[in-house]
């Protein structure tokens, strides 16, 4: 056998090697992925049954329940509000599903609390594991102000939810003016005109000699702004 020849076998009996050896190593590789794929499942959906009815269904697949906490809701006892990893998700078999059980209704007792004021309430609910929710006001004459009117949920028991509406009275409704322009009046036109409207006033008295004597040189608040009828106005006058 030539030199050649024997290169040329040589080449053959390589070529064939190499063929081989990746023939098996795609073999090797196709059957890894299905062993892999065929250890993973899909995560049900546990939301809204059983806790025994979600374990079986995670049994069947492989998986395992954990109950991670229990939380007082509106649904039946033992039944699943939440659950890691969510629904749909690949899960290899034997990992674990974790939930949140509900512990049904809690019977709260409620405090009468109308007729109280907003803070001697919160401390009364604070001191039964409640709170004050959502405060909504209202102006009246007939209340003092943050006195308690109407509560949700009403005294008593059976409230499913620590939390208390209520709606509080803000007294009477602050009358308001829009502020005059004053200056370049004199003292005695302008607290005229604020006693006309019943609005407190103060007078601060400035050298100025370009001005006239008596004249209102400043004011504040400024000419158009909205005033309450219960807030000061004050005056600058030149002496």
């Amino acid at each position: 056998m030539t030199l050649r020849e024997r290169l040329e076998w040589l080449g053959r009996v390589t070529l064939l090697v190499f063929i081989l050896a990746s023939a098996a190593f795609l073999s090797a590789i196709t059957a890894m992925r299905i062993a892999i794929h065929g250890r993973e499942v899909t995560m049900p959906n546990l939301v809204g049954i059983n806790v025994s009815e979600a374990s079986k269904m995670l049994q069947s697949r492989g998986l395992v329940l954990r109950v991670a906490d229990r939380i007082y809701s509106d649904q039946p006892i033992n039944v699943v509000l939440r659950q890691t990893p969510p629904a749909g998700l690949l899960m290899k078999v034997s990992q674990q599903a974790h939930v949140v059980l509900s512990l049904g209704q809690r019977e709260l007792q409620i405090p009468a609390l109308e007729g109280n004021s907003l803070r001697a309430s919160r401390i009364e609910l604070l001191r039964q594991g409640l709170q004050v929710g959502e405060v909504s006001a209202i102006n009246t004459t007939d209340q003092p102000v943050d006195t308690i009117m109407v509560q949700n949920p009403k005294p008593g028991a059976g409230g499913a939810t620590p939390r208390v509406d209520v709606l509080i009275s803000q007294g009477p409704r602050d009358v308001a003016y829009v502020m005059p322009h004053l200056i370049g009046m004199s003292e005695a036109d302008a607290l005229r005109r604020l006693d006309l409207a019943q609005m407190r006033h103060k007078s601060n008295y400035v050298s100025a000699p370009q001005w006239p004597h008596g004249a209102v040189i400043d004011q504040s608040p400024m000419a158009g702004s909205r005033i309450l009828a219960s807030a000061t106005v004050e005056l600058t006058v030149a002496n």
